[in-house]
C-alpha cells in the first residue's frame, strides 16, 4: 500500500465496516445498571458487616432485577435507572463514613444498621416496580 491507496469495502457490505462486537448503546446502559447494582450489594454487604450482621444471600430476583428492568423498558426502566442512582448517592458517603469512623477505632454499628436498612428500605421501592409475573407479552408497552 501507498499513501495514494484507499480502502473500498467489500460489494454487499452498504459500505460499513463490521461492528467492533460493543453492545448497542440500550445494552451498554443496562450493562452499567447491572454492575451498578451489583456494586451496591457488594458495599451493602460491608455495611451489613459494620452493623454485626451476617452476610446475606442473594435472591435470584435481586440478581436479576437489572436484566428484567432492561427487558421491560419503558418508566419502569427509567425509573430504575434513576433509583440506582440514587441509592448509590446515599451508600458511597455512607460507607466511607462508616469506614472512617471504624478505622479511628469508633463503633460504627448504630450508624451501619441505619444505612443497611435504608439500603433495603430502598431497593423493595426499586423491586416494586417489577411488573407481576405471568405479564411478559405486556411488558414493553407498559
Amino acid at each position: 500500500m501507498n499513501m495514494h491507496t484507499t480502502f473500498t469495502p467489500p460489494q454487499g457490505s452498504g459500505g460499513l465496516l463490521p461492528s467492533s462486537g460493543r453492545p448497542e448503546f440500550g445494552q451498554a446502559s443496562a450493562s452499567a445498571m447491572s454492575m451498578k447494582w451489583s456494586a451496591l450489594h457488594d458495599a451493602v454487604g460491608v455495611v451489613g458487616m459494620l452493623a454485626g450482621l451476617s452476610a446475606e444471600t442473594m435472591r435470584p430476583e435481586v440478581r436479576n432485577f437489572p436484566a428484567l428492568m432492561r427487558d421491560v423498558g419503558g418508566w419502569r426502566r427509567d425509573l430504575a435507572e434513576q433509583g440506582i442512582e440514587d441509592l448509590s448517592a446515599i451508600m458511597e458517603p455512607g460507607l466511607a463514613a462508616l469506614l472512617a469512623v471504624n478505622a479511628r477505632g469508633g463503633n460504627p454499628a448504630p450508624a451501619a444498621l441505619a444505612l443497611w436498612q435504608e439500603f433495603h428500605a430502598g431497593r423493595a421501592a426499586l423491586m416494586a416496580l417489577a411488573p407481576p409475573p405471568g405479564t411478559q407479552a405486556l411488558r414493553r408497552f407498559t
